[in-house]
């Protein structure tokens, strides 16, 4: 009878504790940021990147959610900057007061694609797949997973790699969508800047929609660098994230704004 009693009690706060479990805010969007250095960010910080806007949250190196400001990554501490996170999500809230974004810093700068999968590592001690994947999940339990930004390419961008590339971004995004159970879940890809000496990646990347459903190519024409032929000055990155933003928009059929 002892035995019968307790397992009573047992099943009784095992009920409970199930009924109490909060449900994801379908009004919270979280949106996985993936790539290398401008995904990251490396724009200078300026007064902007300080603001705080209650709508837009991130999460944060200790899986924490808090108010989203500029630099959103922690992947280089002495050289991250401006991305186009925070200009995303700005867009993407536009005048509706009823949802908040949410978004996920996951990019490493420097990586090659060729990382961005199970158990790889990168600067020997980083996993950025397997951490992405686990820092989704994480959001995921107060939000709903609506999107994936990708940029990334630089560290490819010779003539020989490219010409692989294209199969091992459809081959990440197929991963992607298995592992966070979204068999359509919208993903934008970035060109890299015009900039870059001996552009072979765009070439590649412009194929993606063609390739596999739902997805699309944010173009990279008429941004600048900040001096180095290599990462967006901070306006062309906060333009770069509006880019983002209209191109996700389409994907979804605009659902967000009705």
């Amino acid at each position: 009878m002892k035995k019968i009693f307790l397992y009573g009690i047992f099943l009784y706060f095992s009920n409970f504790m199930n009924a109490q479990e909060v449900k994801p805010d379908p009004n919270f969007h979280v949106y996985l940021l993936v790539g290398q250095s401008n995904m990251a960010g490396r724009g200078k910080l300026d007064e902007e990147s300080k603001k705080e806007n209650l709508q837009i949250l991130m999460l944060n190196k200790k899986n924490v959610w808090v108010p989203a400001t500029d630099p959103l990554h922690f992947d280089k501490p002495e050289s991250v900057g401006v991305g186009p996170g925070i200009s995303f999500a700005k867009e993407m809230i536009a005048d509706n007061k009823k949802i908040k974004i949410g978004l996920i810093p996951c990019a490493w700068g420097g990586s090659p694609i060729k990382v961005w999968q199970q158990g790889e590592t990168y600067l020997k001690v980083n996993h950025p797949y397997d951490e992405a994947i686990v820092r989704a999940k994480i959001a995921m339990q107060k939000g709903v997973l609506k999107g994936i930004l990708w940029h990334q390419g630089e560290s490819d961008n010779d003539s020989i790699k490219a010409k692989f590339y294209k199969d091992k971004l459809v081959s990440l995004i197929t991963r992607l969508r298995n592992d966070l159970q979204q068999a359509e879940l919208p993903f934008v890809a970035g060109e890299i800047g015009y900039f870059n000496r001996n552009n072979f990646i765009n070439k590649e990347i412009v194929q993606l929609p063609k390739l596999l459903s739902n997805t699309a190519v944010v173009s990279a024409k008429e941004l600048t660098d900040k001096g180095d032929h290599l990462h967006f000055d901070t306006p062309s990155a906060r333009e770069l994230g509006k880019r983002y933003a209209k191109e996700i928009k389409k994907l979804q059929g605009n659902k967000l704004l009705k």
